[in-house]
């Protein structure tokens, strides 16, 4: 029976990790096919976080509500048929509108999947089977640009969408005949008021950066979006504090290795989400890689996440988390700062593997001893889905976040960077205008009618260069301030329950 738990939970939170990355490579396709400018890429990759971030705290709680087996099925049905409209869409609205439904479906289904396995497993089990998990998931996540890569150029950009829907048919097979059902463990309504605030909150603080290069920051839009963002925000803490049954239970914080292990995860998946994001479009629009090039980039990460990921859990039970929580997001900065080398051509070999291979190898060494600590810091196991639901959240808001904000800063240094590019070489005023016009599309970018093409074309990509250059030295930053957290990951001598007194 254990064994078709972790079949059924691998594949189904497989389904929902994958959309994080295999999308990314099927983006710059996606932006020439349906005339999507980088606001419009930065939504598609962002509705769906958004949707998780919010959401995935209250999904978290219906799990140890209303069984967790069942909240889990529900959103892999979800999460297929939002897969299917999104192979289906036709415009760029459409698009966006059903990656948001796919969020709504992976926030039930990811809480679920950690919880299910926290009460299937005896806490002696837990640390090899999260292991098995997270080496398995986390291969599903890096597999991602090479599986999408590939679809991509053999099928089409909707195929990476599309392949969901018989994914989850097994894990709905699985799950129906092989895993036992359980009872809510918890009584009590859903905190909405919270999930509301959370809503409000991140989607007001993404419309603004997302938005703000083209519109300004200055218009009523995005102005009144980010003060309204923040507001939310900043009201969510005292309200969740006086919530009887809050989604974020705030006691769970107690615990200094929880505390510790979410601020880690906040600062490395904010490094890893921007970079990601942005790499495709180097290795396609300025490299000159196909999609399924771009994808196999990526294959040394997965070749070492694979091989690393079970042992590193198995370690962590054996000598602790905190060296390898320190370690590992170290080597993940090293390979960021990598990563800023490479300029325009080049042999893969030498530009763009010696990076991918150090992030994996760092990532391998993180990952299944960051889910252990989380999942193993409490010692109310009611509570597993809600310390779940809040691991997952922090992780897919630190993509959401890092996204719209790096991406508004890689616009912005981009086209800094072109004017003064085109300044240089003395272009006209009228062809630096329309270069301007044109800085949202990022390396897309195309010289007009009677420029000078090769001219404008070897600015855009070394403009592009320069802005990625800077996010990923920023996000070295990141995960360099990540390995400060993982110091406070100690091994706790007693176990902070959500209901233990202060």
């Amino acid at each position: 029976m254990k064994r078709w738990v972790l079949a059924a939970t691998v594949l189904g939170s497989s389904m929902a990790f994958i959309d994080t990355t295999v999308v990314n490579v099927a983006l710059p396709v996606v932006q020439r096919d349906l005339g999507a400018t980088t606001a419009q890429v930065q939504w598609i990759a962002d509705a769906y976080l958004l949707v998780v971030s919010a959401l995935i705290l209250a999904g978290g709680s219906l799990g140890d509500r209303l069984g967790r087996v069942r909240v889990f099925a529900v959103g892999v049905a979800i999460f297929a048929a939002a897969s299917i409209c999104c192979g289906a869409a036709q415009t760029t609205a459409q698009l966006i509108a059903a990656r948001a439904l796919q969020g709504g479906g992976a926030a039930l289904l990811v809480p679920g999947s950690l919880a299910i396995i926290a009460a299937t497993f005896s806490r002696e089990e837990r640390g090899r089977a999260i292991g098995t998990w997270s080496a398995l998931t986390s291969l599903s996540v890096i597999a991602g640009p090479l599986l999408g890569g590939a679809l991509v150029q053999a099928i089409s950009w909707r195929a990476v969408f599309l392949i969901n829907a018989p994914i989850a048919i097994v894990v709905l097979w699985i799950v129906r005949r092989h895993v036992p059902r359980d009872a809510g463990e918890r009584a009590g309504a859903i905190d909405w008021l919270g999930t509301l605030l959370v809503t409000l909150g991140l989607g007001g603080v993404v419309f603004a950066f997302i938005e703000a290069p083209a519109r300004g920051w200055t218009s009523i839009p995005v102005a009144a979006a980010s003060i309204a963002g923040v507001a939310a925000l900043i009201a969510f803490v005292p309200i969740e504090r006086r919530a009887s049954d809050p989604i974020v239970p705030f006691a769970l914080f107690r615990s200094r290795a929880f505390t510790a292990a979410n601020v880690l995860t906040l600062l490395l998946y904010a490094a890893t989400s921007a970079a990601t994001f942005l790499l495709p479009f180097n290795l396609i629009q300025v490299q000159g890689y196909s999609p399924a090039q771009a994808g196999a980039a990526f294959l040394p990460f997965v070749a070492t996440m694979s091989l690393m990921s079970r042992w590193t859990g198995a370690l962590a039970d054996r000598v602790g988390a905190r060296p390898l929580l320190i370690t590992g997001p170290l080597v993940v900065a090293i390979g960021f700062t990598l990563m800023a080398l490479p300029g325009v051509g080049g042999s893969y070999w030498s530009t763009f593997f010696p990076a991918v291979f150090v992030l994996g190898f760092g990532m391998a060494i993180t990952v299944a001893p960051l889910t252990t600590t989380v999942m193993t810091s409490i010692d109310d196991e009611r509570h597993a889905g809600a310390a779940s639901g809040i691991n997952n959240a922090v992780a897919r808001t630190a993509g959401l976040l890092a996204i719209a904000i790096l991406g508004a800063l890689a616009v912005f240094v981009f086209s800094r960077d072109l004017d003064e590019r085109l300044a240089a070489a003395h272009a006209p005023a009228t062809l630096r205008r329309a270069m301007n016009a044109q800085s949202l599309r990022l390396a897309a970018a195309e010289a007009p009618p009677g420029a000078n093409a090769h001219m404008v074309h070897e600015a855009v990509q070394l403009s592009f260069v320069h802005a990625f250059r800077v996010a990923v030295v920023i996000s070295a930053a990141l995960a360099a301030l990540a390995a400060i957290a993982g110091i406070g990951s100690v091994e706790r001598r007693r176990a902070i329950s959500p209901t233990s007194p202060s």
